[in-house]
């Protein structure tokens, strides 16, 4: 029946036609060829659509082959559906995949990029610390040694700079110390030299005949010209300590016998001045130091004590020196009894030719040159010294060491 039916169908002049009517259906060719032929029937009895092949094999067989359609379309339905979710969660999925292997693949780069920008900015803490051993690696490497570089040479010339602004700036002190040193020693040799000119016409022209006045004149130029040859002495003492030319010469010595030494040779100052010398410290205490160097310290210390000793509260002109020893040091210092130095002329007292009471300082014949020597005194033995402020006081001091 079903060749039979076939035949029927591919024999029946309706196969022509697009949609006919065969056994209550409706059918509809899809695909007509000499072999086969495609129908799509709708059965109206049960209301549904086939697909129907009708065709000839090779060996003359013929061949019938039917299918629900609905439940193809259904499935069709059913495979799109699930193909376009598919989809869209494929594209979700591979969209998320591919930015985190951009963001992989671009993290080095932008890495690289933030450390370029850091080194634009001298800024040479950020460095590359991957070890990949592709493209992005070795230039991330190069950046690093870059960077290095970059910082060397950078501070190679700021150490550069420094040193050049330091220099300036000494070659500008060196030039107003200069000027300032040429001012003051001419200030303080045009008064004696004034004076020595003065008294020396005076005798000259024998302004006083009488033997008496002859004598103080002489006196007086005699004192200047000491004067004058004492600062001249100090000058040289002085520029010799600051320029290095005087070596000292370390040896070792008892501290407590050179102070009593110093003290003992001005006992007649002591006396002049109404002083009263107090020395606190061990019986001996061996220092390594220069001796003579010391003891010009020890004696500008004493000398400048002597000079602004005052009454105390008890009416004594006290001048105590102490000695004290520590870590393998010892601090020898100098009080005297009178005014505190006022505090902003404390920085100036080593300076050349500061004097903080000028009228003072005109009144014992000083300069100013003595706390320099001092300083400089200090500095070639690589020692400190300062000077400390009392209620009823002054206190100058500077420390030697114990041992070699």
């Amino acid at each position: 029946r079903l060749q039979r039916e076939i035949r029927d169908y591919c024999n029946d002049s309706q196969i022509d036609e697009k949609t006919s009517v065969v056994d209550g259906k409706k059918s509809v060719a899809l695909v007509q060829t000499e072999k086969y032929s495609i129908y799509k029937h709708f059965d109206t009895r049960l209301e549904v659509n086939y697909i129907e092949l009708y065709g000839v094999l090779d060996n003359g067989d013929y061949v019938f082959i039917r299918s629900n359609y609905d439940n193809i379309t259904e499935s069709a339905a059913i495979s799109n559906t699930f193909f376009a979710y598919v989809g869209i969660a494929s594209i979700f999925i591979g969209s998320w995949i591919m930015y985190f292997i951009g963001v992989e693949f671009t993290r080095p780069i932008r890495q690289l990029s933030e450390m370029t920008k850091s080194i634009s900015n001298l800024d040479f803490d950020n460095c590359y610390k991957e070890s990949r051993q592709d493209e992005v690696g070795e230039l991330g490497h190069s950046i690093n040694v870059l960077s290095e570089k970059l910082e060397n040479t950078i501070s190679s010339l700021k150490s550069a700079n420094i040193e050049l602004q330091n220099d300036i700036r000494k070659k500008e002190k060196s030039e107003e110390m200069r000027k300032e040193f040429l001012s003051n020693v001419s200030h303080e040799l045009k008064t004696p030299i004034a004076l020595i000119q003065g008294y020396a016409e005076g005798l000259r022209d024998n302004i006083q005949s009488d033997a008496e006045s002859r004598e103080f004149y002489c006196e007086v130029i005699i004192d200047e010209a000491a004067k004058m040859n004492s600062m001249v002495k100090r000058l040289l003492s002085l520029s010799e300590l600051e320029f290095g030319d005087n070596k000292p010469q370390i040896d070792r010595f008892d501290i407590m016998a050179l102070l009593k030494s110093v003290v003992s040779a001005m006992n007649m100052v002591f006396n002049q001045r109404g002083a009263v010398s107090e020395i606190h410290g061990n019986e001996s205490c061996f220092v390594w130091a220069d001796e003579y160097l010391v003891e010009e310290v020890v004696t500008n210390y004493i000398s400048n004590a002597l000079n602004h000793v005052d009454v105390d509260a008890c009416g004594k002109k006290v001048i105590a020196i102490c000695v004290k020893e520590s870590d393998n040091k010892v601090r020898v210092s100098v009080f005297n009894t009178g005014k505190p130095i006022p505090q902003e002329d404390i920085a100036r007292i080593w300076d050349k030719f500061y004097k903080v009471d000028k009228a003072r300082t005109r009144e014992y014949g000083g300069n100013g040159i003595g706390l320099s020597i001092v300083k400089a005194i200090m500095n070639s033995l690589n020692r400190e010294c300062g000077v400390k402020n009392w209620d009823n006081g002054v206190e100058f001091w500077f420390e030697l060491d114990t041992k070699a």
